[in-house]
């Protein structure tokens, strides 16, 4: 993400106390829930990958069931915050990086992306976004995402949302669960998809046989 109008909204978002109502929305409170279901159908996570962590609500939520859980996120303010009300947990990584750019040798067993990749300028970097995450998923491993829908983030001045990048996704993990959260709300309607990636060809050719 570069330093335009997103990346200044997003500045002005993390300077509330409770930034998007994280902490007192009963409809966050139910998405972070159902996250945190599919985070745990894998059963124990060695490795994880949180991108975006906004003020560290989800983040103190995932980090019980990882031994090793790295966050990324393009704003220090977010990381900053996040790293405060996280800190009696020894084994976070944090890193201030695009998720575009973000690289490692690691492969993470789990990725948490959410409520981030609208934040992107366009399709084109989002496409980008989501091939650079799919590399870093390790065989079998178990990708979550969650996002308002196309319809909500297209009325508050984002390129795509939720169905648009599903069927980014879908192009190269294997879709395992959908759920459709919303409320009476025109600004509280979100998808959450729990994504597989397949094994290795072998395995795959022994499926298929």
């Amino acid at each position: 993400m570069i330093l335009d109008a997103n990346h200044q909204l997003l500045e002005r978002e993390l300077s509330a106390d409770d930034p998007w109502r994280l902490d007192s929305s009963s409809f966050e409170q139910e998405r972070y829930a159902q996250m945190l279901r599919m985070s745990r159908c894998n059963g124990d996570v060695a490795c994880a990958l949180e991108v975006g962590c906004a003020a560290g609500a989800f983040t103190g939520m995932l980090a019980p069931l990882c031994e090793r859980l790295t966050v990324v996120d393009v704003m220090p303010q977010a990381i900053e915050r996040a790293r405060r009300r996280t800190s009696k947990w020894s084994h976070i990584t944090w890193v201030t990086s695009d998720i575009q750019r973000f690289s490692t040798t690691e492969r993470f067993d789990l990725i948490v992306v959410a409520e981030v990749l609208y934040y992107l300028k366009d399709i084109v970097e989002m496409h980008a976004a989501i091939r650079n995450l799919v590399s870093m998923l390790a065989p079998n491993g178990a990708l979550i995402f969650g996002s308002a829908r196309d319809a909500t983030c297209q009325r508050w001045g984002h390129a795509a949302g939720a169905e648009t990048v599903i069927a980014l996704f879908n192009e190269s993990l294997s879709e395992v669960e959908r759920l459709h959260c919303q409320t009476e709300s025109v600004n509280e309607d979100c998808l959450i998809v729990r994504f597989r990636k397949p094994g290795h060809s072998s395995e795959q050719s022994n499926v298929d046989h």
